[in-house]
């Protein structure tokens, strides 16, 4: 049987305008569930992965309701504890034509944000696990988090269960304590097999200035990961050409240590929602990855389940393997 994938971090509540308006401009908000580790979890649930979910939520309605939702989606919710605290929001106005989309924080002092590193029995989550998912937003969290978050990555060490990582660098978050982002991420990204990431997540880390125009720029970022990072087997991101709120070209890039294999770009119109299209991305290469696939398909099933993602209101991907199958084989008649 394959092993479970473990993901860790914070889930969220999120509260979005009505369609595009701006924040407050009328007495109603739309509520999802997200988290960035728990979409990825979300995303390889419904493509048929044993996904375990490690967290801590308040416990009152905001919590439950969270753990419900990503429960109903085939997450594995036993890792999630129960703590003192409140649960983390943030709200978000969804930009049109050229106006930006914008996002509002509100997670200081959240259940999670104040557990420490003892607070999760790793020996416990970790047996017979076949893979850890973190990424950078929980050690950029505050000092808790951080130690935390190194904690879970030197027990995947200790266990021998292989580390994926999303770099996603927050800037905000970091500076808001007195926090050396480049010496943690550091770390997590030496103990990483697999790391989602572009050439400014290795500039900041690598001290370093990487140009990301063109494929060959992307292949000397990549080089130089797997040159600092030898555990690193991986790297996977994705390129974002915005043309308005709702006209974005995407390409995908995958380099493995002895190639690099990186799609042409895909014109997405008519965007619903593009949050949360990184940890779609995120979910289609490791999905790939599980099953033994080669780096061609990893690339193209990323970018299929981010394309996608652009489509469908809320932070995670709900889509099935025949989704991926049928947008891969350009149909997009009505299925029937």
């Amino acid at each position: 049987m394959p092993k479970p994938l473990v993901f860790f971090g914070e889930l969220l509540v999120r509260l979005t305008a009505p369609g595009n308006e701006l924040l407050m401009q009328s007495p109603s908000l739309n509520l999802h569930v997200g988290g960035a580790e728990a979409n990825v979890a979300i995303g390889l649930a419904n493509l048929g992965h044993d996904c375990r979910m490690v967290s801590v939520v308040p416990d009152n309605a905001l919590g439950r309701g969270a753990m419900s939702v990503v429960r109903g989606q085939g997450v594995d919710c036993s890792g999630i504890s129960h703590a003192t605290g409140r649960m983390g929001l943030y709200f978000l106005s969804v930009g049109a034509g050229l106006r930006s989309s914008e996002i509002v924080y509100d997670r200081t002092g959240s259940s999670f944000a104040q557990a420490v590193a003892g607070d999760f029995d790793w020996d416990r989550y970790l047996a017979g696990a076949g893979m850890l998912h973190l990424s950078g937003i929980t050690p950029a969290l505050g000092r808790a988090s951080s130690e935390a978050a190194l904690a879970a990555a030197r027990a995947a060490k200790r266990h021998g269960v292989p580390l994926s990582f999303d770099g996603n660098y927050r800037a905000m978050l970091w500076e808001a304590w007195d926090s050396n982002p480049r010496a943690v991420l550091s770390e997590l990204i030496g103990m990483s097999d697999i790391l989602f990431g572009n050439h400014r997540d290795l500039s900041l880390v690598l001290g370093r200035d990487f140009p990301g125009g063109g494929a060959d720029r992307r292949r000397e970022a990549a080089e130089a990961g797997f040159a600092a990072f030898p555990d690193l087997k991986i790297i996977a991101s994705t390129a974002r050409h915005t043309v308005s709120a709702d006209h974005h070209r995407i390409s995908a890039r995958v380099d493995l240590r002895g190639a690099g294999y990186q799609t042409e770009e895909t014109d997405v119109t008519g965007i619903v929602d593009r949050i949360g299209a990184g940890d779609a991305f995120a979910a289609g290469v490791l999905h790939v990855y599980l099953h033994g696939g080669d780096a061609g398909a990893m690339v193209q099933t990323g970018l299929a389940l981010t394309v996608l993602k652009h489509s469908l209101p809320g932070d995670a991907s709900l889509f099935r393997q025949a989704d991926v199958d049928a947008f891969l084989a350009g149909g997009l008649d009505v299925r029937r």
